[in-house]
């Protein structure tokens, strides 16, 4: 008894197209990204402005100056108040001004700031901070008054 089994091989019907990558490489690294100082600033100022004991960002001259503005219809508090920036390239050094709550532990809130500035723009930017420069230029007492009152509009 002979085996009348053939055996067929399946051609493929259709060699499958090569997908070609144009370009070369991963496209994640194809261009650079820039990220602007004042991206930065934001980022900063507003993780600052998060510790506990912070009770404000920038120098009384500064403070004043941005009441004013921030009573003008259309303003908005600046987030980048006290805070300046460095980036370069890879790297970022920033240089912030706050005042503090009267009865916290400046060197405390100071390094809670350095952590918290650090995290969140390493996070955010991909750049590494080579320094976070923490100047505090008043201490706010329980007595007195906020020189950013609320707004009487409603």
């Amino acid at each position: 008894m002979t085996d009348m089994t053939q055996s067929t091989e399946v051609e493929p019907q259709a060699q499958l197209r090569k997908t070609t990558k144009r370009g070369g490489g991963d496209p994640a690294t194809r261009g650079r990204t820039t990220i602007a100082d004042g991206v930065v600033e934001k980022i900063a100022g507003l993780a600052a402005r998060d510790v506990l004991g912070v009770h404000a960002m920038g120098s009384g001259l500064s403070r004043t100056f941005g009441a004013v503005r921030d009573r003008v219809p259309g303003g908005s508090k600046s987030a980048t108040r006290g805070v300046k920036v460095e980036v370069g390239e890879v790297q970022t050094a920033l240089d912030l001004e706050i005042v503090v709550d009267y009865g916290v532990s400046i060197s405390d809130v100071a390094k809670a700031v350095r952590e918290n500035v650090i995290a969140a723009v390493e996070r955010m930017t991909g750049l590494e901070v080579v320094e976070v420069n923490v100047a505090v230029s008043d201490v706010k007492l329980p007595d007195e008054e906020d020189e950013e009152p609320e707004s009487r509009l409603q």
